[in-house]
């Protein structure tokens, strides 16, 4: 019986070997142009004396708060769990959440204003989409502790520095400012803001700014759909909208027309390089009339000609820094300047159309967030970079840095002398030459340059017994090799061999000049 009912029992199904649903996978190219372009920009942050912070990927829910746009999604578009001991815990959506938290827990420790900068994964439980991952990377840079509008202007003026230092050259992108006040002042004369009331439209306002923010997906009549009753998808998916009146519809809808026409009438302005005129100042002039009596817009109005008066001291002028009312990004916890960076050049999409690259970075202030855990004010402003899709941008122009080549492979002619192989693996390695020793069945030579193809190794070191009684090694310049083998004549190729017998105490000096040809 027991028998039968081993053969009968079914077999366990094995595991599937695919990715989560919104996950991918990051190979050696991809890492390592990924963290070339991390030096870089924490070089920039460095140089205006920012410090490294590493934080925990999971936080509590209760210090993350609710502050993402997606709060229709389960677990308000966190991954979360309850612990052993009630606790809800969560992996971090963000880097700025956390930061929050390190500046209450230790503020008696940290100088103030603390200015930091952070690199690192983050989750979000979203719909994912082309493009759009539940994991993806942040590098982060803020200052905490300052209410002064000039660390505003600074992060922005950082922002420009860390696009060019990457690859992104003056011209190709944009950093757009606003300032959440200035929103606030038309929500005011919208009715959909009581001074008197902050709390008042809550749920609303957050529906209106996340409206807005998708400005650039949507469209004005996909926004319209989400100030209303909502909008449905292509997927048919619905998204409640903010019921709001069709008068403060109206109200917001009229702003963001007029804000369309405002700056392009703005963007065709010449720039006047003494900076006593500018685009920016254009726009500015825009706002205040925007905006009208509202106390709220106008400071907000106030703060931006500010940052704007600051740049153009430093020589950041609307050439790459500019006002966009546009501009309120979709988190719920920022108080005052809003940016984001967009890159301006075209790509082709899936289908072949001409589009812009659109945004790689945004950020703001958000001087309540640590209030959270204090019960005490402390301003705070900072800036985020998708590295993801900056990465993506690059290669889409081909400029993507870090070192692809593979490492120089050491072939096994003979297994009984794996030592002598291990050997020059090591001297290759203490030189500072990057050098593997193959380490499959060595049974079939071809196997082993089929290899070294595949880790796109520029040189196969090869030593057979014959080599080994004479004291030489053979270097095969599979680079060449390769061009030789596409189009090279019978002449080239004598000139220019790919394979050479050189000493084997001149193994490492003879690797080094091959890499440098």
């Amino acid at each position: 019986m027991a028998n039968d009912k081993t053969q009968g029992a079914k077999a366990a199904r094995r595991p599937r070997a695919e990715t989560p649903k919104g996950f991918r996978d990051y190979f050696g190219a991809e890492v390592t142009a990924r963290k070339a372009m991390l030096d870089k920009i924490a070089e920039v942050y460095h140089r205006y004396g920012f410090d490294p912070l590493e934080t925990s990927a999971v936080e509590t829910v209760e210090a993350l708060g609710k502050f993402l746009p997606d709060v229709d999604r389960p677990n308000e578009g966190v991954f979360g769990w309850q612990d052993e001991d009630a606790d809800w815990l969560a992996l971090r959506y963000d880097l700025t959440a956390p930061l929050a938290r390190v500046a209450a827990q230790y503020r008696n420790d940290l100088p103030s204003p603390y200015r930091r900068f952070a690199m690192g994964p983050v989750w979000r439980n979203e719909k994912p989409g082309p493009g759009r991952f539940r994991q993806f990377y942040q590098c982060d840079a803020d200052t905490v502790g300052s209410a002064s509008v000039a660390a505003d202007a600074e992060i922005c003026a950082m922002l420009s520095d860390a696009l060019e230092i990457v690859g992104i050259p003056r011209g190709d992108y944009v950093v757009k400012v606003n300032n959440r006040k200035v929103l606030n002042g038309v929500m005011e004369v919208a009715g959909v803001l009581d001074p008197s009331d902050p709390s008042k439209f809550e749920a609303e306002r957050g529906i209106v700014l996340r409206a807005i923010d998708k400005l650039d997906r949507l469209g004005l009549e996909g926004v319209r759909a989400l100030l209303g009753a909502g909008r449905k998808d292509e997927s048919g998916d619905f998204t409640k909208g903010a019921g709001l009146s069709e008068h403060a519809v109206e109200k917001i809808m009229s702003f963001l027309y007029g804000n369309q026409e405002a700056m392009g009438d703005i963007n065709e302005f010449e720039f006047v390089t003494t900076g006593k005129v500018s685009q920016n100042l254009n726009a500015i002039k825009y706002l205040r009339d925007l905006v009208g009596s509202s106390q709220t817009g106008l400071e907000g109005v106030a703060e931006l000609e500010l940052i704007v008066t600051y740049l153009e001291s430093q020589g950041y002028g609307s050439d790459r820094i500019v006002i966009d009312p546009s501009v309120v990004r979709g988190l719920g916890y920022y108080t005052g300047p809003v940016y984001e960076a967009e890159l301006t050049f075209e790509i082709l999409d899936e289908k072949g159309r001409k589009r812009s690259f659109g945004s790689v970075a945004g950020g703001g202030r958000y001087d309540d967030l640590v209030k959270r855990f204090t019960g005490q004010a402390v301003p705070a402003t900072g800036v985020s970079i998708g590295v993801d899709r900056l990465l993506a941008a690059l290669a889409a122009k081909g400029r993507l840095a870090g070192d692809t080549a593979g490492p120089v492979v050491v072939t096994v002619m003979d297994r009984d002398r794996m030592a002598d192989y291990m050997g020059m693996v090591a001297d290759l390695r203490q030189a500072g030459i990057r050098a593997e020793v193959y380490l499959g069945n060595p049974k079939q030579f071809g196997n082993q340059l089929k290899y070294a193809d595949k880790r796109q190794s520029p040189i196969a070191i090869i030593q057979g017994g014959n080599e080994a009684e004479k004291g030489v090694v053979i270097l095969k310049d599979l680079i060449l090799g390769a061009k030789i083998a596409q189009s090279a004549t019978l002449e080239e190729w004598k000139d220019q061999p790919a394979q050479v017998e050189v000493p084997r105490a001149d193994l490492v000096e003879a690797v080094r000049k091959m890499l440098g040809a």
